[in-house]
């Protein structure tokens, strides 16, 4: 065939092709306009008719509820509330009207208006008089959890589990209300499906790191609070509880940055700053750096004077800040405090020779320095026991240390404290060859090896 013949036919053919595509373009259009016109024309219709019927007769409930389903499928919920609400009244005495389904389509249509009275009174209604309903049960359970009262709630969210199991927002209620009763495993067994389809679902995450969080699970809630530290809304809070694991592992530096990170965020509520105040200042003592954790306690206290012990603990701290010794007494590692506690003893006599025989340390918080002390008038085996900590001390340890006394066969025993002594522990060392040293003589003898 001659290729000027070719050419002709392929050009014909694309031609046609064009026509049909724009033929069927144009079809499409105009189906789409026309069903945009005939859905405009039902309403229309609807709603002519329904005036229509309504302006003979006020309490038609046909024409009522064509309007009040025209508006509920529109989502024009004030309207529709309105409408319904007038069907909720004709039921009494109008029997063609379905009560317990206008009821609950009222009280929905106020639960999207957020007015949640309204919306609670009618699912009230509703549910005596049809109570295998999933959206009543659902929605009450909702309103319930919202209202406090948590087990309530948990029934009506379980009934409407047993009839959709698989609805997202109901396991999202029910898996929280769960957690508000300690029921955390099952807790755990409804949020999780939740957050497998809903990652992003934040607040359920947050709900399921405090049920890990409860049940000693620390890894997996260490790693939802961590990532939701940086959430403006849930950050201070999830930054919270990630700092108080890190510092019950003793892991006092990434718990500061934890809290350091709450701490950051511009919108905390109150009680939640204070706490991250005071777990911070606690962080920063654990690491000896009394300056920074007087700053967040002064912070507290400029908030709430009244906050737990932070009074006391600024004044305790406020000391400590200024005596460098009396730091390393009661905070520095187990070697500095024995350091310490060695060169302590070298000052107890004056013109004394001393010797170190036997130095234990029990459970970082005591240390028993057994020494042979010799002067030019006498010389004698003296133990001395250096406690740490500025509580009381009870007549338990002092009897302890008398033990100690029999079996080192010491003639003297000291003991120290940056606390003081019980009434028993002092009575108990009346008779006895063993000197109580509190806080004050303790700081007495820290002045000595300045």
């Amino acid at each position: 065939m001659p290729i000027p013949v070719l050419v002709a036919i392929l050009v014909f053919a694309i031609l046609v092709l064009g026509g049909v595509v724009l033929l069927g373009l144009k079809r499409s259009s105009g189906g789409r306009e026309a069903k945009t016109q005939k859905k405009s024309k039902d309403r229309a219709t609807i709603l002519k008719e329904a005036n229509k019927a309504l302006a003979g007769n006020p309490r038609d409930h046909k024409a009522l509820r064509a309007i009040a389903d025209l508006y509920y499928d529109e989502q024009t919920w004030d309207k529709a509330m309105k409408t319904y609400g007038i069907l909720v009244n004709l039921a009494a005495t109008v029997p063609e009207v379905e009560e317990w389904d206008v009821t609950m389509r009222y009280a929905l249509c106020a639960l999207k208006l957020k007015n949640f009275e309204a919306a609670y009174k009618s699912l009230l209604v509703a549910r005596t008089m049809k109570e295998d309903s999933f959206e009543i049960n659902h929605n009450l359970g909702f309103l319930e959890y919202k209202r406090g009262n948590v087990e309530r709630a948990i029934q009506l969210l379980k009934q409407a589990f047993d009839i959709q199991p698989e609805h997202l927002a109901n396991r999202r209620y029910l898996g929280r209300a769960l957690y508000k009763t300690q029921r955390y495993k099952d807790s755990i067994r409804f949020l999780k499906a939740v957050v497998d389809v809903e990652p992003d679902d934040k607040e359920s995450l947050f709900f399921l790191a405090q049920d890990y969080y409860e049940l000693g699970q620390t890894d997996q809630a260490l790693a939802i609070f961590s990532h939701l530290r940086p959430d403006p809304t849930l950050g201070p809070h999830s930054a919270l509880f990630a700092g108080t694991i890190r510092l019950n592992r003793q892991d006092s530096e990434k718990a500061i940055e934890d809290l350091e990170l709450g701490l950051r965020h511009e919108t905390i509520k109150q009680d939640v700053e204070l706490e991250l105040r005071y777990r911070l200042a606690g962080a920063y003592m654990k690491q000896q750096n009394v300056g920074k954790a007087l700053t967040q306690l002064a912070d507290i206290h400029r908030i709430n004077p009244g906050y737990k012990d932070v009074a006391a603990q600024i004044s305790r701290n406020k000391e400590l800040h200024s005596n460098r010794h009396l730091q390393t007494y009661l905070m520095a590692p187990t070697n500095e405090f024995v350091t310490l506690c060695r060169r302590m003893v070298m000052t107890f006599f004056k013109n004394a020779k001393v010797k170190i025989v036997d130095v234990q340390v029990m459970r970082n918080e005591i240390a028993d320095i057994l020494t042979e002390v010799e002067t030019s008038k006498w010389e004698d085996v003296i133990l001395f026991r250096f406690v740490r900590g500025t509580g009381q001390v009870g007549e338990l340890l002092v009897r302890e240390l008398n033990s100690r006394l029999k079996e080192t066969r010491a003639g003297r025993g000291f003991c120290i404290t940056a606390g003081s002594f019980s009434e028993t522990a002092v009575h108990y060392v009346e008779a006895r060859l063993i000197d109580l040293l509190s806080k004050k003589e303790l700081l007495d003898v820290l002045k000595k090896i300045e």
